[in-house]
């Protein structure tokens, strides 16, 4: 019976599709063409999809290596395929503009520690003891840099779910398409049926397998769809979040690094520093 099956299922379809009206092959027809362009959205997508993850473990394993935010960008490491990596690139490049168009030269040194200090408290200021001379960016330009990854985690988000909207008007509209022309194939039969009062299965049969082949079609292309659909747009939001997660901390690691979060009596401290030169022992800054 399993060898004969596929002959069978064939025949049927033929004949239903030979017995079809006008109006019912173009619906099928149409059917078709919904189904073109589906299969072609899951085969794009799923490579797309495919990549996406595999350069992201990538880019994410290197980045994972690395202590400075930078160090990816100055090597010109390239993870094309990865949307992390297109969030990081959008990020390191207008940090790198402010470096060099709007830097704040932040220059500090060891300072010096009262008697009877607890040691928590000179620990927390271990962060004051720099290099020399450190080149860094302003509070309003990491704002700047964070607008730029927010926007490069929007943009990719949309690339990711571009074209899915295809697959999900085929799911919707697939059985209901293939629905209509069904119904219209019966309402001819019955009409030509009553024209011709001749109410025989056998006058029926013909109109009614013409009419439900739309049905079938329409299924047909829905149910790919549908399966595609759900697996794809719960990847996409998997990796949606995972560019959130990345986002953020890519933004800290930006702003411990490349920001200047110098306090004002702390910037007013270095620039009478600056001014007096001659003077600069005298002005010490005293945590609070």
């Amino acid at each position: 019976m399993d060898i004969q099956f596929t002959p069978m299922f064939a025949n049927a379809f033929q004949f239903a599709l030979d017995k079809a009206t006008l109006e019912g092959k173009i619906t099928i027809g149409l059917l078709a063409l919904v189904s073109l362009f589906s299969w072609s959205v899951m085969i794009t997508k799923g490579r797309q999809l495919y990549r996406a993850q595999k350069a992201g473990k990538k880019f994410f394993a290197a980045y994972r290596e690395t202590r400075d935010p930078l160090e990816l960008f100055n090597k010109k490491e390239d993870f094309t395929g990865a949307p992390a990596f297109e969030v990081y690139l959008a990020g390191t490049e207008e940090l790198a503009y402010h470096l060099k168009n709007n830097p704040v030269e932040v220059k500090s040194r060891r300072r010096s520690h009262s008697r009877g200090q607890p040691d928590a408290v000179r620990e927390i200021h271990t962060d004051f003891i720099a290099r020399s001379q450190v080149t860094k960016i302003s509070s309003s330009s990491f704002e700047s840099v964070r607008v730029v990854l927010e926007r490069a985690v929007g943009a990719q988000a949309i690339s990711l779910e571009k074209g899915l909207i295809v697959l999900s008007t085929a799911v919707a509209g697939g059985p209901f398409i293939g629905l209509l022309g069904t119904v219209w194939g019966v309402m001819e039969t019955f009409s030509g049926i009553a024209k011709v009062q001749a109410a025989s299965l056998t006058a029926m049969a013909p109109g009614v397998a013409g009419a439900l082949i739309a049905t079938v079609v329409g299924l047909f292309v829905a149910i790919p769809a549908m399966f595609a659909y759900n697996y794809m747009i719960t990847l996409v939001r998997a990796i949606t979040q995972e560019l959130d997660n990345f986002n953020s901390e890519l933004a800290t690691a930006i702003e411990h690094t490349y920001v200047d979060n110098r306090s004002v009596s702390e910037e007013v401290v270095e620039a009478l520093r600056q001014l007096f030169p001659e003077r600069a022992s005298e002005f010490e800054f005293a945590p609070a």
